[in-house]
């Protein structure tokens, strides 16, 4: 027994094998161009300069990419003042030089190490001002190729190999910090 298909039917069946013929020729015909096709690759990055832009605008503040030679916080600082940012939250990783301190409460001063060449597993603080100055405070833990860690009270942090990348989410209140007299400390009041 022969089973006869509608017209509509026949002719879907038609536009189908036409369809994939398509496809097919096409794909083969794109195939063969990338394999002739010379490879196009990306051009290398340049070195940053002066007038390399260091930040960004985002939905909830800023994203700042910082080049080797660059210092964290006085590009933290130009970005406060210039953007006339309130107060922020700043999370970070990145490559570099960074200089830890511990609190020494009886000496009302950190007590501080440098460790060269370490990867920032995390950075993570808060913008505010400080007499009329942007005042930065940033804590971390930085890793050095023996897969030690380190962290603390981020003192100073200078860009080396790589890149440090900074989110930036800015708040609507200007905070301020100001000298606990209790403990002698730096604080930020809300």
């Amino acid at each position: 027994m022969k089973v006869q298909l509608h017209p509509t039917l026949r002719l879907s069946k038609l536009m189908l094998a036409v369809t994939a013929a398509v496809l097919i020729n096409s794909s083969v015909t794109q195939l063969a161009v990338a394999e002739t096709a010379p490879t196009a690759t990306a051009a290398p990055m340049q070195c940053a300069t002066e007038a390399t832009p260091r930040y960004t605008k985002t939905p909830t503040g800023y994203l700042m990419v910082l080049r080797m030679g660059d210092n964290a916080f006085k590009e933290l600082t130009k970005l406060a003042i210039a953007e006339k940012i309130p107060s922020a939250s700043i999370s970070g990783i990145g490559f570099g030089n960074v200089k830890f301190g511990f609190w020494n409460k009886d000496k009302k001063d950190f007590d501080a190490k440098v460790f060269s060449n370490v990867e920032m597993a995390s950075i993570t603080g808060s913008v505010a001002w400080k007499n009329d100055q942007p005042s930065i405070h940033m804590h971390g833990v930085a890793g050095d190729a023996t897969f030690q860690a380190y962290g603390g009270h981020i003192l100073d942090f200078d860009v080396t190999t790589g890149s440090m990348e900074i989110t930036v989410i800015v708040h609507q209140r200007r905070l301020e910090r100001g000298i606990d007299p209790c403990i002698g400390a730096n604080v930020l009041g809300i």
